[in-house]
């Protein structure tokens, strides 16, 4: 049974470590969707820290239907925040490009300008940037490389979907919040419809080894496989310098 108390208390206490080791004084710098992942990473951030220490970065891509739900956040907190909308960053990208773009490199581009926007921010406040990531998402690559599976720290990357809301209602957080439909942000559908299985299936396979359907099992394990590099440092070559000094 999942002890959400002992959880957050535990990731609590390693936020306040990090930022000691990495960064005394420095601030948590957040990336708000309105979801659940940004919305406990804040909260955690915000028990960890102090409000004080914690900025939200709002950064719709044009109209976001669900802004709302970001700036709900935010002032549920009583965070300072900041709202950056990307727009013209991602068509200034997409006009100077002398090709088309491919459909994935579209969808993934405002994911890496959102990234490259929260360093900014950062680096202007003092900051360090929270990865917002969990691992149900992560264990099938279901994030951007170089956006939204980057940060500075991560503190929801060892917890599964069911996980996270689990502490999100622990924190007293809004249920719109917590129990929101996943949107992908990029093409507009639901993890579940692109990834083709629910969170409910991927977390107890995660945790339980126990899936019903072969097919989604053959399916996740690919995913898992094909996905493991984003999850792993940048592989450089070694020059092996003894031998040049024989």
């Amino acid at each position: 049974m999942f002890d959400a108390k002992k959880a957050k208390d535990g990731c609590v206490a390693w936020i306040r470590d990090f930022f000691e080791k990495n960064g005394p004084g420095c601030n948590a710098v957040v990336g708000i969707s309105g979801g659940k992942d940004s919305s406990v990473v804040a909260a955690l951030c915000v028990e960890a820290l102090g409000r004080e220490r914690v900025i939200g970065v709002l950064m719709p891509n044009g109209e976001q239907a669900d802004i709302d739900m970001a700036k709900l956040l935010v002032n549920h907190l009583g965070i300072r925040h900041f709202i950056v909308n990307i727009k013209d960053a991602v068509d200034g990208v997409k006009n100077a490009v002398p090709f088309e773009l491919s459909e994935q490199s579209k969808n993934n581009l405002p994911a890496r300008i959102r990234m490259a926007t929260l360093y900014a921010v950062s680096q202007s406040n003092n900051g360090r940037v929270a990865n917002t990531c969990n691992l149900s998402e992560d264990w099938v690559g279901y994030s951007t490389r170089y956006g939204d599976s980057v940060g500075d720290f991560s503190p929801c990357s060892n917890f599964t979907v069911y996980e996270v809301r689990a502490i999100g209602r622990l924190f007293g957080l809004p249920d719109v919040l917590v129990d929101k439909v996943p949107i992908d942000g990029l093409c507009g559908k639901t993890d579940e419809e692109n990834l083709g299985f629910t969170y409910a299936e991927l977390d107890r396979y995660i945790r339980e080894g126990k899936i019903d359907d072969p097919v989604k099992k053959e399916k996740i394990d690919r995913l898992h496989r094909i996905n493991a590099f984003k999850l792993e440092l940048m592989p450089a070559y070694t020059p092996d310098f003894k031998e040049e000094t024989k």
